[in-house]
């Protein structure tokens, strides 16, 4: 990214900051009720005086335990199952079927489930944030794989390779940009209802304290609760998508697809062209020009 597109970033980040503090100091309330929210400067003051204490560190690093533990099993089984389902009918007959009754069901209403199959709220919130991740991972899988050309799976078998190969070496790779995809989406809901079982279920977790807040009416700590979910959220999206970037760097990239190709330079001129007859070689006279 270059300089420019960076500073232009922050500026936009640095205009909605200033947007937010004067419609909350000025008290505009037009339709809208800004004069309700706290100001940039209560929030930021909130923000600092809660990370000088270890309940906002624990809270942070609850969450985060959580999403990894139940993002990665959702990685795992999503790429599987997906997989499973676009390369067997089998498994596509006998899976499909009820993943797709499934699907529909928003992971934030498996809440009860949760409570009444686990036996603590914590393995509860992983099995939600896993559930809320899978099948924007499985769905995004099975497409991918069903996309790849079969030219290339021919090509490895016309080689010699066994099936397992074939798997690992083409399947795979060949649909890592649309499972990729599927994690970025998978990465965002996960967050979502992360916090929405920590508000409902949990015990601590960033989810749980803007909760408590909202109750005992701590409107700024509320804001940083908010402020920590979104730069959460945004630093492990970033991660998975570098990620991806990295695993797919064999790609080729948009500025390889749009740079000019470069044309043949002219060889040296050596002298009159002498037709399609052949050159003369070391130590041979050139041929004399025929005169009509």
């Amino acid at each position: 990214m270059t300089p420019g597109r960076r500073l232009l970033r922050l500026a936009s980040l640095g205009a909605a900051l200033v947007a937010w503090q004067l419609l909350t100091s000025l008290d505009v309330e037009f339709w809208l009720r800004f004069g309700q929210f706290p100001t940039v400067g209560e929030v930021a003051s909130k923000l600092a005086e809660r990370a000088s204490t270890a309940p906002y560190w624990e809270d942070l690093f609850s969450s985060l335990r959580r999403i990894v533990s139940g993002f990665a099993l959702a990685a795992v089984l999503g790429v599987a199952v997906g997989t499973a389902i676009a390369r067997s009918r089998v498994a596509a007959d006998v899976l499909g079927p009820v993943l797709e009754v499934v699907r529909p069901i928003p992971a934030i209403a498996l809440v009860p489930v949760a409570i009444l199959l686990f036996p603590s709220n914590e393995q509860g919130i992983v099995f939600i944030t896993c559930a809320a991740a899978f099948f924007p991972v499985l769905v995004s899988t099975r497409h991918a794989v069903a996309a790849l050309s079969p030219v290339w799976e021919e090509a490895a078998l016309t080689m010699g390779a066994s099936r397992g190969r074939v798997l690992l070496s083409v399947v795979l790779p060949g649909s890592l940009p649309g499972v990729f995809g599927g994690l970025s989406v998978g990465i965002g809901v996960s967050w979502i209802c992360v916090i929405s079982a920590e508000m409902i279920s949990g015990e601590y977790g960033v989810g749980y304290r803007t909760w408590q807040d909202y109750t005992v009416v701590d409107y700024p700590g509320v804001f940083v609760g908010m402020a920590t979910i979104g730069a959460l959220g945004w630093l492990t999206s970033t991660a998975v998508e570098r990620l991806g970037r990295l695993l797919t760097r064999w790609l080729p990239t948009r500025a390889a697809d749009f740079a000019p190709t470069p044309s043949p330079s002219p060889s040296p001129s050596r002298g009159p062209s002498r037709g399609p007859g052949p050159s003369p070689g070391p130590g041979r006279p050139a041929p004399e020009p025929v005169v009509p």
